[in-house]
């Protein structure tokens, strides 16, 4: 059950230190009603996270700051936010840095528009969806939803929805896991990963992922020692090839946790080298 080491993992949510956390979080604004959230809070999420990671220091460069944390924590590739500091970031470490964007289903052609061209452009490997986080609010199995799943289809490339009670507080049923069930019926194709933990739907999620082949799963912005009994036990029966590692850096994790609490997690020992990498390999497409 140990952790293994030299395993080159693949972390499916990592990015740079942020110049401005609330530059970054200014576009949840609009959708956020209580005051706390909208006058106290830097980051909207910030009653559910201690030690967050610090903003970029004046001067540093961000790129260096996260591949030198890569090279320490043996990550050796990473799923980033398309963005100009992305795009330098891939230029220099061509096989280390890829691309997901994230996309507001209600602009449904401006939507497939833009998946085409940055697929063209720059060999998108993911598109995410924050379905609470939309405004108006967007379920998953919403049809404004169906172009952008046809069109992943289209690409080849899979869709990250966020599943589950929503961080910011916002109404969480566009999340409610059992949307994901008339979609993958609907899509048998679409690689459809569920994002952030589907807690307190963890059960019903893996329930899902038994039924579905293309329905995956990871636990981003969960410490390691917070994740989902129910997922655990999944991974180590049925469910090996189906659980993906994602971290949350540097939106609420430090890496430095992620990988001190890691090697607790009672996964069995053919697991960790599919939830380390093997399966985002497959999944997303990362293999050179």
């Amino acid at each position: 059950m140990a952790m293994p080491e030299g395993i080159g993992v693949v972390d499916l949510m990592i990015g740079f230190p942020f110049a401005s956390k609330k530059q970054v979080y200014e576009r949840l604004q609009a959708g956020l009603k209580d005051d706390q959230s909208t006058e106290e809070f830097v980051m909207p999420v910030e009653y559910m996270f201690k030690d967050i990671p610090e903003e970029a220091e004046e001067g540093s460069d961000p790129i260096d700051y996260t591949i030198a944390e890569m090279d320490r924590w043996g990550i050796d590739k990473g799923l980033f936010g398309l963005s100009e500091t992305s795009i330098e970031a891939k230029r220099r470490h061509p096989n280390r840095v890829y691309f997901v964007t994230e996309v507001d289903p209600n602009d449904v052609m401006g939507t497939v528009r833009l998946l085409k061209k940055l697929k063209a452009d720059h060999d998108l490997k993911a598109v995410s969806v924050f379905p609470a986080g939309t405004v108006p609010q967007v379920a998953v199995s919403d049809p404004l939803m169906y172009p952008l799943y046809a069109t992943a289809i289209e690409l080849d490339i899979p869709v990250i929805a966020n599943a589950g009670i929503a961080g910011p507080r916002f109404p969480s049923a566009p999340q409610h896991v059992e949307h994901f069930d008339q979609v993958c019926y609907d899509f048998p194709e679409l690689r459809l990963v569920m994002r952030h933990g589907a807690e307190p739907w963890e059960k019903l999620a893996m329930k899902l992922m038994l039924k579905w082949p293309n329905l995956y799963y990871m636990p981003s912005a969960f410490a390691p020692k917070h994740y989902p009994r129910a997922i655990i036990d999944y991974a180590n029966t049925r469910g090996a090839d189906k659980i993906m590692y994602a971290g949350y850096f540097p939106a609420g994790l430090t890496l430095e946790r992620i990988f001190t609490e890691l090697p607790n997690v009672p996964f069995r020992d053919h697991v960790w080298p599919k939830f380390l990498r093997e399966n985002a390999l497959r999944v997303f497409k990362l293999d050179d």
